[in-house]
């Protein structure tokens, strides 16, 4: 992979890299990418990455200018993977209806809180940059992926040839869109796997999800994250599922087997998401020196003339007096914002402006922390996989405890509404500290792609905030336009409408189930307490696996996602990490080197073509859903069988997805034959 980049480290400024039609370009695809990604998160609680969709785009609509290059499409790439993250702020900012403190969403407040804590995000990852992206072997599968895409297309036209790596990438996309399109569009395909059993009195279940998407990411990401998400698994479902339904009454009119899901999200979720806020601490710990280093060199770099420190381009990211600027902008932004948000209670303006500089304070400081936790997130298991909502629950929590304290001081709770006005502070909190997660977990793969294809960062910078702020213009009409059509739960706008048509907006529904708790004083903090206490452990077995082994290790933040995300979206990480693991030793130890270097290079090509393809299929079934349901049709509009061809549909997904994993390893090992 270093030869690869090192090759493309010869671009210099002669090519066109941040030009106008690039981000022209990229504004149009990030308003596309961002109203399908709030259509699909408020459905289903997923987001899809934009990042390698948009590469493709653009290779196909700028390859008819003459002058087109690597560089200018890896911009637009960048600044429409804005859209893929920024719009994961849905997962919260639907609860301001839910409890009732808007009557719909306002514009200027959701605009505001988008795009500033958007850039914020941007802004935080660039000390980052080295630490992570030059001097780390973090995976980052989809910057990977998008690199991978990006060389073929430049190789195919200067060559005016196909480049040896595109036949894997084309067979791979083709492949997982075909199959894409027969699970999530004509639904003939299932696309997971689930054999439930009893455990004595209890029960659990054996997952196993059927996405070629995560199957690839899971060949990048490696053996050691794959493993580790593993364990987490078996923490959750082999541990804690079990023994919560062996030792708690089952309770009236429900199944034991939808008991065992409900432990899973209200209690399971919950020990994920504090062994996460244990990781996420430890992983900043150990992240502090290369991060104070690359602190310095940004101030040392603001003090010196790029000629006489002798950078590479490559090497140069954006002034300390440009982010000072920027930083003092979105801040003063929030603070505006915060106030008017505020500003219709009847409380003292001396309250008002405490809760606004205590409210942006906290967004602020623990949306740093969140940034390099998110960024390492990302690297570890890419931007799709990257649990995005655990760090949501952790800033809930936080933001609702402050919030809780400035309320209890000023008396709030005793005035009407004043419980109602104290969750929507936080939740308004926590809107910030996630928009800047939600980038801080896109931009580290931006910079890894730009990083293996010669980009500038700097240049990748400017592009990812002017991606948060065209992507915060279209978040606001959007969700006001599917509010108004479907409602959520808890919050219909017009009498008479079908609750069952609702989105089901699953984590702002968690998310401010929370903050009620915790003001009602009702959260279950038994759980995240034991969630530290498996974080803390998790701490300990890694330094100790580090100390006493050479090459085994148990990322802790890998284990504590494996507890917390749905296992479905996990398994197929697994078995893609597993079976390059395998597959790479074998042409290891019968073809020598040179022959797991030929078959790396073939499975990675091919499994970037995977998350193309799916990612691809993804957007447009978004596109086609969203015009259906807007005109009254239905929102499976390809829809060719009916529940009755579930069980059907699921073996032959099993059936197809052996096929694939067969195939997959069929790409891999033939680089043995051409060494």
């Amino acid at each position: 992979m270093k030869d690869s980049q090192n090759e493309f480290m010869q671009h210099e400024l002669r090519l066109p890299e941040l030009t106008v039609r690039g981000m022209l370009l990229g504004a149009i695809l990030t308003i596309i990418f961002t109203a399908s990604n709030v259509y699909l998160g408020l459905k289903v609680g997923l987001t899809f990455s934009s990042a390698i969709p948009a590469a493709v785009i653009s290779m196909a609509v700028l390859k008819m200018a003459k002058d087109a290059n690597i560089l200018e499409n890896n911009m637009v790439q960048t600044q429409a993977s804005a859209a893929g993250t920024l719009s994961a702020i849905i997962f919260i900012i639907p609860g301001m209806l839910m409890i009732g403190y808007w009557q719909g969403f306002e514009f200027w407040q959701t605009l505001v809180v988008s795009a500033c804590g958007g850039c914020l995000g941007v802004l935080f990852t660039i000390p980052l940059r080295r630490a992570m992206v030059v001097h780390s072997d973090l995976a980052y599968p989809e910057g990977v992926a998008a690199a991978e895409i990006l060389k073929v297309g430049s190789h195919t036209k200067e060559d005016g040839k196909s480049d040896s790596g595109l036949k894997e990438i084309l067979a791979g996309s083709a492949v997982a869109g075909i199959i894409a399109f027969l699970t999530n569009g004509l639904q003939v395909l299932g696309g997971s796997l689930s054999a439930w059993f009893h455990v004595g009195r209890g029960m659990t279940q054996l997952p196993l999800g059927y996405s070629t998407a995560l199957v690839g990411a899971g060949y990048l990401i490696g053996i050691a994250s794959g493993l580790a998400m593993l364990v987490g698994i078996g923490i959750a479902w082999a541990g804690f599922v079990p023994y919560f339904t062996m030792t708690e009454a089952l309770p009236d009119g429900m199944t034991l087997q939808k008991f065992a899901g409900a432990v899973y999200q209200q209690k399971v979720r919950l020990i994920g998401a504090g062994a996460m806020g244990v990781a996420a601490i430890w992983t900043l710990i150990t992240l502090a020196r290369p991060v104070i280093d690359g602190v310095k060199e940004s101030i040392a770099g603001a003090r010196a003339d790029d000629a006489e420190r002798g950078l590479h381009r490559m090497d140069i990211d954006m002034t300390m007096k440009s982010i000072a600027l920027v930083f003092g902008v979105t801040v003063i932004g929030l603070l505006a914002i915060f106030y008017v948000f505020v500003s219709p209670e009847n409380i003292p303006p001396s309250q008002k402006l405490i809760f606004t500089i205590v409210g942006v304070g906290v967004a602020v400081l623990m949306g740093f922390f969140v940034a390099a936790a998110c960024a390492y997130m990302a690297g570890l298991v890419g931007t799709s996989s990257s649990p995005i909502s655990g760090i949501g629950i952790l800033g809930i929590i936080v933001a609702s405890l402050v919030m809780y304290s400035l309320c209890a001081s000023f008396g709030i709770f005793d005035m009407p509404g004043g419980e109602k006005f104290a969750t929507a502070t936080a939740i308004f909190t926590t809107s910030i500290i996630l928009a800047i997660a939600c980038i801080s977990n896109d931009n580290m793969q931006d910079l890894k792609t730009g990083w293996l294809v010669g980009a500038t960062p700097w240049r990748q910078q400017v592009a990812l905030l002017i991606g948060c702020v065209v992507g915060a213009l279209v978040i606001a009409p959007v969700l006001n336009l599917l509010y108004e059509a479907y409602g959520f739960p808890g919050a219909m706008p017009r009498e008479g409408m079908d609750p069952a048509q609702a989105l089901s907006a699953p984590q702002a529904v968690l998310m401010t189930t929370i903050a009620q708790g915790i003001f009602s004083s009702k959260l279950a903090w038994e759980y995240i307490y034991i969630g530290i206490g498996v974080g803390i452990v998790l701490v300990l077995i890694d330094l100790f696996l580090k100390r006493t082994t050479r090459n085994l290790c148990l990322p802790p933040l890998a284990v504590g996602m494996g507890i917390y995300l749905p296992p479905v979206i996990q398994t197929p990480l697994v078995v893609g990490a597993i079976l390059g693991y395998f597959l790479n030793r074998h042409l290891r130890k019968t073809g020598g080197a040179e022959a797991e270097a030929t078959g790396l290079r073939r499975g990675t090509l091919f499994a970037s073509g995977l998350i193309v393809g799916e990612s691809i299929v993804g957007v447009l079934l978004a596109g086609l859903i969203v015009l259906s349901v807007s005109n009254g049709g239905d929102e499976n509009p390809l829809a060719m069988v009916g529940s009755d061809f579930a069980d059907t549909a699921e073996m032959l997904g099993l059936i197809v997805f052996l096929a694939i994993l067969a195939l997959f390893s069929k790409v891999v090992l033939s680089g043995k034959k051409s060494s």
